[in-house]
């Protein structure tokens, strides 16, 4: 049976390079964030039903995604990340990711720190609202009783920490 882990921080936290570097470590399958690539082909600023779309297309991607893996899938962001964005822009959530959220399972959840400096991208709003974001991830997850593991740390040693915490959340279900 696959076990799933999401990841999930605030912007600029290295979310996509740890999926990454963590599917090559396990050497197992990621699934890429479906905004980036959604916002990438708008010709127009994103608006509120734009955030069901990339839900929707987040969780295809991963369904995908499953189906390829058996070991360990690495999910670089999930509806956590939408929710919590939607809830910062329109101060709601539309009623099917709500849902899903409910409904879609995930073993284990990766918190990314903010010890990473900004890096500027035009997808990239609010640098300064970073340590916000981590207190609403922090108190979602811990609201929901989900298992997480914060990662910190620069390059190799954000990869260490975040397999580290993999191991020994896998170790404490045996």
């Amino acid at each position: 049976m696959t076990f799933k882990v999401a990841i999930v921080g605030p912007e600029s936290t290295g979310k996509s390079e740890l999926a990454q570097q963590l599917a090559r470590s396990y050497q197992s399958e990621w699934v890429p964030e479906f905004a980036r690539f959604y916002l990438d082909r708008l010709d127009r600023d994103y608006v509120e039903s734009d955030l069901l779309e990339i839900a929707k297309g987040q969780l295809a991607w991963e369904d995908d995604k499953t189906l390829q893996t058996d070991s360990i899938l690495l999910c670089d962001t999930n509806l956590i990340v939408i929710k919590i964005w939607s809830e910062h822009g329109y101060k709601r959530t539309d009623a099917w990711i709500e849902e899903q959220l409910q409904h879609r399972k995930y073993d284990f959840y990766l918190l990314t720190n903010i010890d990473l400096p900004w890096r500027e991208d035009p997808q990239r709003e609010h640098p300064d609202l970073r340590s916000y974001f981590l207190e609403r991830y922090r108190d979602y997850l811990d609201k929901h009783h989900l298992p997480y593991a914060i990662v910190s740390g620069i390059e190799d040693k954000r990869t260490e920490c975040a397999m580290e915490a993999i191991a020994q959340y896998r170790n404490s279900l045996i």
